[in-house]
């Protein structure tokens, strides 16, 4: 078992949410309210070093591990545990029905002529700048939402009230054939990371709040095995978070292409 005082970073993580968890909570509670500063009260009273990335410990426990097994079992049936923006530098544990968002792995897979420049590829920062790199020029957004769209902002870090500071990996524009504009944020994950109905919701409220005359459809990419890309439309629908539509993507050298499968994809 791993030293309590300097165990790795998901155990360290782990404790210190669990600690905060409990402190709050009582049997049939379906939110909990807490704060940033909260995770130092509980470093001290743990007796665990503080990380010096205190965003780190909640994106973790967002798009990276499971909650707590103490924390799961306190969940009733079909829901989940997730945590939640509630101010500037404030959170709160709330049940839902759905956290992370997971591909299907038996959805046929799409092939698409591979139009990432080789200089991108060889120069990638990371999963995550080389995957929205890769939707960009290969157009994947407009292949997946049948619409003409444009990026507009990388990396906006904003607010939403009641919310608190939130970053879109990435936002486009769009235009239909009937002249209806679009917003499209977008969630980008890679390696161990996960998709989260977290960052979607967040998204979603600052669009609509943001540019009101305009239809806001949220997208989230994940990179596969096999070198697949999952696109994932999202929505909200009583005030959950909901999977509109789903298709998985392969960039292939056009030589590689199917021509049978080009066809049967109409």
């Amino acid at each position: 078992m791993a030293d309590p005082v300097l165990g790795n970073e998901t155990n360290r993580y782990k404790q210190l949410i669990e600690k905060i968890f409990f402190d709050g909570y009582k049997k049939g509670a379906k939110s909990i309210e807490w704060e940033r500063k909260d995770l130092e009260t509980a470093a001290k009273q743990l007796k665990i070093i503080l990380p010096l990335n205190l965003g780190d410990v909640i994106y973790a426990l967002r798009y990276r591990n499971p909650m707590p097994d103490s924390v799961v079992s306190t969940a009733s049936k079909g829901m989940e545990w997730i945590i939640e923006g509630n101010g500037r530098a404030k959170y709160r544990f709330a049940l839902v029905k759905l956290n992370r968002i997971l591909p299907n792995a038996a959805l046929a897979t799409i092939g698409v002529p591979d139009a990432t420049p080789e200089i991108i590829r060889a120069y990638k920062v990371d999963d995550e700048q080389a995957l929205l790199a890769v939707v960009r020029y290969n157009r994947l957004i407009d292949t997946f939402l049948g619409l003409t769209t444009f990026s507009l902002q990388n990396h906006l870090r904003t607010t939403v009230p009641g919310i608190g500071q939130i970053e879109i990996d990435e936002l486009y524009v769009g235009i239909d054939r009937h002249g209806c504009h679009y917003v499209i944020p977008v969630q980008a994950k890679g390696g161990k990371d996960q998709i989260s109905v977290v960052q979607a919701k967040q998204d979603i409220t600052w669009a609509e709040k943001k540019f009101p005359g305009m239809r806001c459809r949220a997208i989230s990419a994940q990179f596969m095995a096999d070198d697949r890309i999952a696109m994932f439309e999202l929505t909200i629908q009583d005030d959950l978070v909901v999977v509109v539509d789903e298709k998985h993507y392969k960039l292939l050298p056009a030589n590689e292409l199917d021509s049978k499968a080009i066809i049967s994809y109409r």
